[in-house]
């Protein structure tokens, strides 16, 4: 029985062994150290400082050591890469997905965005559940996506914290520039539980969701208040006594201690940097009356905030320039609203950057995430300026997550991620022909490649 086993086995791994490696598209190789190389001869989108026909760019050590025009120098143990003709620009950033979350809809088990439990979940992470081998990164990173918030979805008011990757890496841990990097704080009709749960914890009206949220906040002003009294105590410490019998007694209470801190609670503790004004909740609204009201929480608390959807707010456009906050514009493709003209939503990004707003561009999805830059494309038709869609896409969402340092242009000292295509970023019939992260190219491979190539003949 035995030997009949190890055969059986032994058939298995020899049939493993022939068939097509699928999961090598999965995870790209780690970005590191991959020697100098130069792109020469294309036309460079800096977007930081115009645009540079016939230019050369050089990468060393995973950052961008020149940018120039064709007398740039180009260092002698360069690999030189041919690119006349085409145009370079620095890697994309999607602002809202969830890639990593979810693989295949129909299947729950492959699906890790929404916990129903609570509706207030701050303390959710999204690193815990990211899964780095998703076969939709690659998809995703074909179209010269580099960078994206990956997010919780949106049927909870507080629904975890976003977290920012890269993507590529053999790992979560390799990918996961930044873990906690915002929260999502939604207030849309979508957070509304139906009349199913009538007898649960959950609001079914838009003020309940206020008074929930509010409650939230100063649950967690007070913790923090008692963390701040404990630490105080804690760091006063003994002083000893000067002979007065009042200054005695003080002395006494000083050497009790400061007592037991605060029973750690990570609801309210993960809402503290938030309150602290030291990361950015991404809040979003679409309706007029809930932008207000949510607003109006934010500016309760001091939040420092993104402002995330505003879809059938045209009315208060105006109101929002006036803010100074810059906003998270999608889904395009939405219909309007009956009042709305038919272009209303089309024609919301060129309304925002006309009024100064600065704006970043979102996919708000997993298998269609790579569409990113159409819908940049699809915004400049309806009169957003050119050069406004693409910083829309690279260096005004990583000023908006803080990462402006690193990405989002071409510039000396920055991460080398990027992407040459054959034209227009923006335009459906452009193909991207190389990829690079950290300055190491990336195969243009992925599960929907691999299969044509395997059933092309």
């Amino acid at each position: 029985m035995l030997k009949k086993l190890l055969i059986v086995f032994a058939l298995v791994a020899v049939a493993a062994a022939q068939q097509p490696n699928k999961s090598k598209a999965a995870a790209a190789p780690a970005p590191g150290n991959s020697g100098t190389i130069v792109l020469k001869g294309g036309k460079l989108l800096t977007i930081t400082h115009g645009v540079i026909d016939n230019g050369v760019i050089v990468m060393e050590n995973g950052k961008i050591t020149a940018v120039g025009g064709a007398s740039t120098a180009i260092p002698h143990n360069a690999k030189v890469v041919d690119v006349t003709g085409m145009t370079v620009y620095p890697g994309l950033i999607d602002s809202e997905t969830h890639l990593g979350l979810v693989e295949i809809e129909a299947d729950r088990m492959t699906v890790d965005t929404v916990e129903t439990s609570d509706e207030i979940m701050p303390h959710m992470h999204v690193y815990d559940a990211f899964h780095a081998e998703s076969a939709l990164i690659p998809v995703t990173r074909i179209n010269g996506i580099t960078n994206a918030i990956v997010a919780p979805a949106a049927q909870d008011t507080l629904p975890g914290q976003d977290s920012f990757i890269e993507l590529a890496g053999a790992s979560a841990q390799e990918m996961l520039m930044v873990r906690d990097i915002a929260m999502p704080l939604n207030f849309t009709g979508k957070q509304r539980r139906n009349e199913s749960f009538q007898n649960s914890k959950f609001p079914s009206t838009r003020m309940g969701m206020a008074a929930q949220l509010r409650q939230a906040f100063i649950d967690a002003q007070d913790y923090d208040q008692k963390l701040q009294a404990y630490e105080k105590k804690k760091s006063s410490g003994s002083s000893g006594g000067n002979g007065d019998d009042k200054d005695k007694d003080k002395d006494k209470d000083k050497d009790k201690g400061p007592g037991n801190p605060p029973k750690r609670d990570l609801k309210l503790e993960a809402l503290l940097p938030y309150l602290h004004g030291e990361r950015p909740v991404v809040l979003a609204a679409e309706e007029p009356n809930d932008l207000q009201t949510a607003l109006g929480l934010a500016r309760e608390f001091h939040l420092k905030v993104i402002l995330n959807h505003v879809t059938h707010s045209s009315s208060l456009l105006n109101m929002i320039a006036a803010t100074g906050l810059p906003v998270i514009v999608g889904p395009i493709y939405e219909q309007p609203k009956e009042s709305e003209r038919y272009d209303a939503v089309f024609k919301l990004p060129a309304e925002l950057a006309k009024r100064g707003i600065k704006i970043a561009f979102a996919s708000y999805d997993t298998h269609n995430a790579r569409n990113l830059p159409y819908v940049a494309g699809y915004a400049v038709a309806f009169g957003l300026p050119y050069d406004d869609a693409l910083k829309a896409l690279t260096i005004n969402p990583a000023q908006m997550w803080g990462v402006d340092k690193e990405l989002g242009s071409l510039d000396v000292g920055k991460r080398a991620n990027i992407v040459v295509a054959n034209g227009d970023p923006l335009d459906v019939r452009t193909d991207v022909k190389h990829v690079f992260i950290n300055g190491q190219e990336i195969p243009l491979v992925s599960k929907q490649t691999q299969l044509r190539d395997q059933y092309w003949k």
